[in-house]
């Protein structure tokens, strides 16, 4: 970036040169800032006792907030309503589920499990007709050659979308931060957000359709829960309106987990209103064959389930790419050609490495041009993409195998970095080129036919120095932020 355009770009985000290059300022900032995150609860667990809160520290963040284009941000949650419909509408039609995630079962071993547990409870019939969604649709701002920037979506995260929590706090941290760095102004302009509360909204109302007042909401937890203030914020809105929740590992469902003649799941000796899941989204969480039989008992159960097998499914990486082909989306929104085209502006594009000639085609481009790609397995929890020369080594060890059919390819999308000072315990305090991500939090619920609920509920921005490909903040490469509209 050449010094003229960084220099305008800072004066864009409101953040000027006398500020950001101050380097007695920045200290006695970044100083404050940890304050005022602590003092927001703007906290993690360390990293050497993760299941202990004897001693936590400040959840990594940026100094200060990160521009975003206001007419992107806004674009971004308008959207997010038509996202809950398609995911909700995805989770209801059997056979396209079948039909997309066909070649991927063939060769994924996880997804193929899941689909199993999906294909018993079809045959069962459901238990439960109240369906629970909580996602996070998560984009970022495509660099166009005008300058103007696109919002692409990176994925849709439909199980166990974190940071709704911890982000309903950052926001009185960068006004902090801003107010005593002397820009007023800027500190006005930082935007009100409360995910957890739009999160917990929506559980209140499955529990409460559910209909048992004694039943309770239990949020099934990892083993390693460091980022455990980001679900309490959620667990203290359900207590707030004298909802109880209780937290269990797959290994207490193993353990005590029933259910009883009307399928009512217990669990502890308690009836299961709603299991949100915060942990079953990796390979790695299936410890054993009790933990799958864990998961089927709780699908088969009454207990409305965050998310449902099928709409877990529905996240997949592979669906995205389905639905990215022409007239797919048309298929679930016929008669609404403007729902349609919201949609599909924010995709990338998305292609098959399916054995044929497509997909042939597919490697083909990908061989030519790695650094235009990014190459994703059907993995959630980030760390788990593959770019660049990379791309060549995996591509070229599978290209004539149906291994690849594992995988889909992405454009890889190129946003505009900004400079921040990132925050994080015993990291230096430096200046750094960042990229953004921005996250819209859904929530809806569904009784029957009936759209009892369908919101977005909130925002998340993550920002990363431009050196990491990929990786959140849990997996310890992002850090939370704020966006300050331009």
């Amino acid at each position: 970036m050449a010094l003229c355009s960084v220099r305008w770009f800072r004066m864009a985000q409101g953040i000027p040169d006398e500020v950001m290059m101050n380097t007695t300022l920045i200290k006695d900032l970044a100083d404050v800032g940890k304050d005022a995150a602590l003092l927001q609860g703007v906290i993690m667990r360390i990293k050497d006792t993760p299941n202990s809160s004897e001693l936590v520290t400040y959840a990594p963040f940026t100094l200060f907030p990160t521009p975003v284009p206001k007419a992107v941000f806004l674009q971004a949650l308008a959207v997010q309503t038509h996202y809950n419909t398609l995911v909700d509408k995805i989770s209801r039609d059997p056979d396209f589920l079948q039909d997309a995630l066909a070649s991927t079962i063939a060769v994924d071993d996880f997804t193929a499990r899941l689909f199993r547990i999906h294909q018993q409870i079809l045959r069962e019939g459901r238990s439960q007709s109240i369906v629970l969604g909580l996602n996070r649709s998560d984009y970022m701002l495509d660099q166009r050659e005008d300058g103007t920037s696109s919002l692409k979506q990176i994925e849709i995260n439909t199980f166990a979308a974190s940071f709704g929590g911890l982000s309903s706090r950052t926001p009185d941290v960068h006004r902090h931060i801003l107010k005593v760095a002397g820009r007023l102004e800027e500190s006005q302009r930082i935007l009100d957000n409360n995910p957890a509360a739009g999160l917990a909204g929506a559980i209140a109302k499955a529990w409460e359709l559910y209909g048992s007042e004694r039943a309770v909401i239990m949020f099934l937890v990892e083993e390693s829960q460091r980022n455990i203030f980001d679900q309490r914020y959620i667990e203290d809105e359900l207590w707030k309106r004298n909802i109880p929740s209780i937290r269990k590992r797959f290994d207490d469902v193993c353990k005590t987990g029933s259910l009883d003649q009307d399928k009512r799941l217990f669990v502890d000796g308690l009836e299961v209103a709603v299991v949100y899941f915060r942990n079953g989204y990796m390979p790695q969480n299936y410890v054993s064959e009790q933990t799958w039989d864990a998961r089927l008992l709780m699908e088969r159960s009454l207990a409305v389930k965050c998310p449902d097998i099928s709409t877990h499914l529905a996240g997949t990486k592979k669906v995205q790419q389905v639905l990215a082909r022409p007239g797919v989306l048309e298929k679930f929104f016929p008669d609404q050609p403007q729902v349609v085209e919201q949609i599909r502006a924010t995709f990338a594009g998305l292609y098959t490495l399916d054995m044929g000639p497509e997909g042939d085609r597919t490697v083909a481009m990908a061989l030519a041009a790695p650094d235009r790609f990014v190459l994703k397995p059907q993995r959630e929890g980030g760390g788990n993409n593959i770019y660049g020369s990379e791309i060549c080594q995996v591509l070229e060890g599978m290209k004539e195998s149906t291994e690849r059919m594992a995988f889909i390819l992405m454009d890889k999308i190129h946003p505009t970095p900004s400079q921040n000072y990132l925050l994080r315990r015993d990291a230096p305090l430096q200046i750094r080129n960042c990229l953004s991500e921005l996250g819209v939090f859904g929530a809806y619920v569904r009784q029957g036919n009936d759209m009892v609920m369908n919101e977005c509920v909130g925002h998340l921005l993550r920002t990363k120095s431009s050196e990491h490909s990929d990786g959140g903040v849990a997996a310890g490469v992002a850090v939370l932020d704020n966006p300050l509209l331009i």
